[in-house]
């Protein structure tokens, strides 16, 4: 028995760079892979968002002189390739997969529309969802929340580089603890980043928990469907 049946998966582009420092590292989209097509053999209906930052990240390039909206645009194309990238990768582990965009660029890949990403689903095709919200000023983490939403999935699961949420970032404070599980009001409250405040919002509003764990790790993602305790449940 698998603890979750359809999950939206967010990956943070950042994690695709691996050992690198920009680009996309193949030794992570392998491993990547590996874990999806773990938990796609299981029977779990996956789609999944990934962020542009290991590429160009559209708020950042704002601050070194590009129009905000032109980033944001370029944000979204990033996001496309890290899909594609992921898409190939997957197509040789043998999974099934497709990739949905949220502005027409035929034959990159399909318009996103809730009913064709279902039935994808529903068909057993991991479905990957690329180009954020289509919009400029929302976050791939709104673009994660939407979708989730939009497929009726049982959670988002955020994978992320850090094993859960803390009370401040383990990485630079070493006295941080680590909550097990955590309401969105308490998120909001304690200012804690988990995700941005729109995305967070969209989920508590239409009560789909995050479950934010260590993706780096190999096999987490398995151990997450199997239902071991091992990151931080954020509910409503």
């Amino acid at each position: 028995m698998v603890r979750f049946k359809r999950i939206l998966l967010k990956l943070s582009g950042e994690s695709l760079m691996g050992e690198q420092r920009y680009g996309l590292d193949e030794k992570r989209l392998a491993e990547y892979a590996e874990q999806i097509k773990e938990i796609h053999d299981l029977g779990v209906e996956i789609g999944i968002v990934i962020g542009g930052g290991n590429i160009f990240r559209g708020l950042s390039g704002s601050g070194r002189g590009f129009d905000r909206v032109k980033g944001d645009q370029m944000g979204m194309l990033a996001t496309v390739i890290n899909s594609l990238a992921l898409n190939s990768f997957l197509t040789a582990a043998g999974v099934p997969s497709r990739v949905l965009t949220a502005i027409r660029m035929e034959p990159v890949g399909e318009f996103y529309t809730k009913w064709k990403a279902i039935e994808a689903l529903e068909r057993g095709e991991v479905a990957i969802f690329s180009g954020g919200t289509g919009n400029p000023y929302f976050t791939t983490d709104t673009g994660s929340s939407l979708r989730g939403i939009e497929i009726e999935a049982d959670v988002m699961l955020k994978g992320t580089r850090v094993d859960g949420v803390y009370t401040a970032d383990p990485e630079k404070d070493p006295t941080a603890t680590k909550f097990s599980d955590i309401t969105f009001d308490e998120v909001y409250n304690r200012g804690l980043k988990v995700m941005d405040l729109t995305a967070t919002a969209m989920c508590k509003e239409n009560d789909l928990p995050i479950y934010v764990f260590n993706m780096d790790v190999k096999g987490n993602l398995r151990r997450v469907i199997d239902g071991e305790h091992i990151g931080t449940l954020v509910h409503k």
